[in-house]
């Protein structure tokens, strides 16, 4: 089987940088995710992955932990309502429905044509019922596809600050006002990271633009009226960091130490019911 060359540039090439940071942590004694699907995924690309910034273990650790958190709080929820609808908003090249494999519930992948189709061609279909869905995700059209007669759990990681603050917001109200009740869980960075994000190398290299930085889980609290923080953690304070090397760790406390880059960036859980 032939390598698949990669041409995908500004903010699609990006999600090249976290399926590398999921290979490499796979390749660990002790893997934080394990991802072996991503590793075969990578191993199958023709891509210079030195663009990434991602060149060790080390340096991968906070695309594992994110997507670890993430993963954790989804399997709550999966735990509490099996037969839910999933929605996984630009999903890219990312493996949780692999990882998760949740048997009963309705699972649909949503990204851009190009991407699906990159998708279909270098990762297998995960088990159950599974959907792809070609579209960005602030058209308009897409989530006419979707049945509204179950619980959703929304999930999109690396994904807020690459939207303008309107169509973020827009984003949030179609979805709650769409199901009678659910979950969000996202990522996001603050203001200051959003003014910083050329210190980033998987942006700076590929072009892209960073729009929204969210300061306050309150901003996203008043987009619907039943919609309520759960959790709201520092990037720097996930659990799992006591797994990573001292270097990583090392270079975690400096942060957590200096308020305004302790707030860089988060990863936040809301649930919501219909008002």
């Amino acid at each position: 089987m032939g390598r698949e060359k990669i041409t995908l540039t500004g903010t699609q090439e990006t999600m090249l940088a976290t399926l590398y940071g999921r290979a490499l942590d796979s390749a660990l004694p002790r893997p934080i995710l394990g991802d072996a699907v991503s590793a075969e995924a990578v191993r199958r690309i023709d891509y210079d992955f030195r663009k990434t910034g991602i060149t060790s273990a080390t340096k991968s650790a906070s695309v594992t932990l994110r997507a670890k958190t993430l993963d954790d709080w989804a399997r709550e929820f999966l735990a509490a309502n099996p037969e839910c609808t999933v929605l996984h908003l630009a999903c890219g090249l990312d493996t949780r429905a692999h990882r998760l494999a949740p048997p009963s519930a309705r699972w649909f992948d949503v990204d851009f044509p190009d991407v699906v189709e990159l998708r279909e061609r270098l990762l297998p279909t995960p088990p159950g019922d599974y959907a792809m869905i070609s579209s960005s995700v602030t058209d308009e059209a897409w989530l006419e596809q979707v049945p509204d007669d179950r619980p959703v759990l929304v999930v999109f990681e690396g994904l807020s600050m690459y939207l303008r603050e309107e169509d973020g917001a827009r984003l949030i109200r179609r979805v709650t006002e769409s199901f009678p009740s659910g979950e969000l869980l996202f990522d996001c960075f603050s203001s200051l990271g959003i003014r910083a994000q050329k210190l980033i190398p998987a942006v700076r290299n590929s072009g892209s633009t960073l729009h929204w930085g969210i300061d306050d889980p309150r901003e996203i609290e008043r987009l619907h009226p039943g919609l309520t923080c759960v959790n709201a953690l520092r990037s720097v304070a996930v659990p799992g960091i006591e797994l990573l090397p001292l270097p990583a760790r090392i270079g975690l406390k400096v942060f957590s130490a200096i308020p305004a880059l302790r707030d860089f960036g988060r990863i936040m859980r809301f649930r919501f019911t219909s008002a």
